[in-house]
């Protein structure tokens, strides 16, 4: 193999020398100045996107705190007005209430006043009825009957009453 001979030796070493120096000067001005600069901004691209992502938390915590406190307001009015809706309909259902007492009642009365006077009516009519069946029965019984005499005793029972 030729690597391996003694004569080529010392030309070899040369070479390599050379070759390393131009790629490590190659390398370190060219390629690794690329890849740092590459790294650098990714790196900074990052970074940035970090920074940008906790400005973006803060401002949805900041959100999401405000949402939650406008929640809470609108709770808190809701049931103040839900508690004012109440007694508002519990006002207006005990005024319905005494208005319906109030017109029962005087339909009640309107009722006591229509039953006495039909009980009245028909007390009245009673004394003419049993005017009627009495000098009926008188009638067949005895064959005739005086009406005034009838009209009497009927009167006198019912001054008993």
């Amino acid at each position: 193999m030729p690597q391996l001979a003694a004569e080529t030796f010392a030309s070899q070493l040369i070479w390599l020398a050379i070759t390393f120096v131009i790629l490590y000067l190659i390398m370190s001005r060219v390629v690794i100045p690329r890849v740092g600069g590459i790294l650098e901004d990714r790196e900074a691209r990052i970074r940035g996107d970090l920074d940008k992502a906790e400005e973006l938390k803060a401002d949805a915590d900041k959100a999401m705190a405000e949402y939650e406190a406008r929640l809470a307001s609108a709770r808190t009015s809701a049931n103040q007005i839900i508690g004012e809706m109440k007694a508002t309909m519990a006002t207006e259902t005990e005024k319905r209430r005494h208005e319906i007492d109030a017109e029962l009642s005087k339909r009640q009365a309107e009722a006591e006043v229509k039953i006495a006077e039909q009980r009245d009516s028909a007390l009245g009519s009673l004394d003419e009825v049993a005017k009627q069946a009495t000098a009926a029965l008188v009638e067949r019984l005895t064959g005739s009957s005086d009406e005034d005499r009838v009209a009497r005793a009927v009167a006198s029972v019912g001054e008993g009453r």
